[in-house]
């Protein structure tokens, strides 16, 4: 990677930081593209739109860029191949990771979502949306390796998040649901070896 490059992706990442912060503190309303370019040290707010289409599409990369579960499906061509036990088990993992994720992101997110509908639908689409795309695309992928049976992958993405979703919600939300003691690990193992032994190539 040439020095051009490098100093690129330096200043993107300077402009993502100084925008969670901007948000953070002023909400996606209340946030303005001069604030965030301030807070990022930059003279001119024009520089941003080199980096980012609008403030939606900053604001939508902020949050991807902050949630483990999505940096996790960024290099599909590295995960494609992978056994299922594999790659399902680092998917899994990386949602578990939510509650490791940056106070600052969980609360914008929801607050968000909430308050406004437009912007949910763009993260919801560049997280996970993009997720479950992975999904898809990687269970195809296991078919055609005859690791999996055929089977209807949009059911087959859904089905394996859901597994996940209780124990996540558990943990940040609804402790009631993870009284009976069971981790992280425990229910991930479990999860994925129930949902592969349902698609287990016949033989």
């Amino acid at each position: 990677m040439d020095e051009q490059r490098i100093e690129e992706n330096d200043r993107r990442q300077e402009i993502l930081e100084a925008a969670l912060r901007v948000f953070a503190e002023h909400g996606f309303g209340g946030a303005t593209v001069k604030e965030i370019a301030r807070e990022a040290g930059i003279r001119s707010p024009a520089l941003i739109y080199w980096y980012f289409r609008d403030k939606q599409d900053l604001f939508k990369e902020v949050l991807g860029a902050k949630v483990p579960v999505v940096r996790a499906v960024a290099d599909l061509a590295k995960v494609m191949d992978l056994p299922p036990e594999e790659a399902l088990t680092k998917l899994g993992q990386a949602y578990f990771a939510f509650e490791r994720m940056d106070p600052r992101v969980l609360r914008l997110m929801v607050g968000e979502a909430i308050r406004r509908p437009e912007v949910a639908e763009a993260f919801v689409r560049g997280g996970p949306g993009r997720v479950l795309e992975f999904l898809k695309r990687y269970l195809e992928r296991q078919i055609e390796l005859g690791r999996l049976r055929p089977h209807d992958v949009r059911s087959g993405a859904r089905m394996f998040v859901g597994m996940l979703i209780p124990q996540l919600a558990g943990k940040l939300f609804f402790p009631a649901l993870v009284e009976d003691g069971l981790t992280d690990e425990e229910h991930l193992k479990n999860a994925v070896e129930i949902f592969l032994r349902g698609l287990a190539p016949e033989s």
